[in-house]
């Protein structure tokens, strides 16, 4: 599908470095539907794309409430929305994509970590509606910056959300080995925010015997990656035979463009899956977190955008 115009509508400070956009089509018809947990594209520039979780309520399709934090590390994404896009902009949208749904489940636990709170928050929604079992644990370092407090404390399932503030009083602080002392096979757990969070999340639930398919999460930023040791590769181009070093320090999609082969990319930090390739011969070195490890384990894909490669050559459906 094409992407859509938009138009912000409203722009909102919801807490200390955070914005909240409100977007509406510019010709007024209703949006694409979306289902909890659905992200769009947001091209900010000519050649600045980045992701955005909606966090309004799925069920609404007149608009699309996007959560923005300003990144001190930021590329050029958060800054941009934050310092050039006002109310009255427009801009051009994806459709809404899913990489984090929700399952059907007895008992949803549901934690954020920080801005993670944007798909979470709309997980929320979906399930107060249909009223399911859920409670949600919400970290940020201090009340004021905790986005969308108000808007959480107003809703009919504010008694279900639990918030813990890193300067808060030790009693309200999340202690993890209660909340998932007792896994079963109908209860799922969901965890998005930066990276530490959902390690600290995800390896607890582990520890206590969680099932691997019942912990599901979305990184908000890339994991970092121990690269001092990285060597160059070669890259083998399937239609034409071609081969191209890759050189330490270079990505593939930057050193096959440079070669006028274009990779489409988007986050260029392996979270959204834009540039995702085919695998014709040789074994990825993963370094996104965009894939499941069963994903990984078939080798038959990557991300060029931060991948790598083990052996000395990748074949590449290109």
């Amino acid at each position: 599908m094409d992407s859509i115009a938009v138009k912000v509508v409203r722009k909102v400070k919801e807490a200390e470095d955070v914005f909240c956009y409100e977007l509406a089509r510019i010709d007024g018809a209703p949006l694409p539907p979306f289902s909890a947990g659905a992200h769009i594209d947001v091209h900010i520039g000519a050649k600045l794309t980045r992701q955005y979780s909606l966090c309004n309520d799925p069920t609404e399709n007149q608009r699309y409430q996007i959560g923005v934090l300003r990144d001190p590390r930021s590329r050029g994404g958060s800054v941009a929305m934050h310092d050039k896009v006002h109310v009255g902009d427009t801009l051009k949208i994806s459709p809404p994509k899913n990489h984090f749904p929700l399952a059907q489940a007895d008992k949803t636990l549901l934690f954020a970590g920080g801005i993670g709170v944007t798909p979470i928050l709309c997980m929320a929604e979906r399930l107060a509606r249909i009223n399911a079992d859920f409670e949600m644990h919400y970290c940020t370092r201090a009340r004021e910056r905790t986005a969308f407090l108000d808007r959480i404390k107003a809703t009919s399932f504010a008694s279900r959300v639990h918030f813990h503030f890193d300067d808060g009083p030790p009693d309200q602080k999340l202690i993890l080995e209660e909340v998932l002392a007792k896994p079963n096979d109908g209860k799922h757990l969901y965890v998005c925010g930066p990276a530490g969070f959902i390690e600290h999340v995800v390896s607890t639930a582990k520890r206590l015997d969680w099932a691997g398919e019942h912990v599901h999460l979305e990184h908000f930023g890339a994991v970092a990656v121990e690269s001092t040791g990285d060597s160059e590769f070669e890259v083998q181009i399937a239609s034409t035979g071609k081969c191209y070093v890759i050189p330490a320090g270079r990505t593939v999609v930057e050193a096959l463009g440079e070669q006028g082969i274009e990779i489409p990319v988007s986050c260029e930090q392996g979270i959204c899956g834009t540039c995702i390739t085919r695998v014709l011969g040789g074994t990825p070195d993963h370094r996104d977190t965009y894939f499941s490890d069963a994903e990984r384990d078939r080798n038959d894909q990557f991300t060029p955008c931060c991948s790598r490669a083990k052996m000395d050559r990748l074949v590449l459906d290109i």
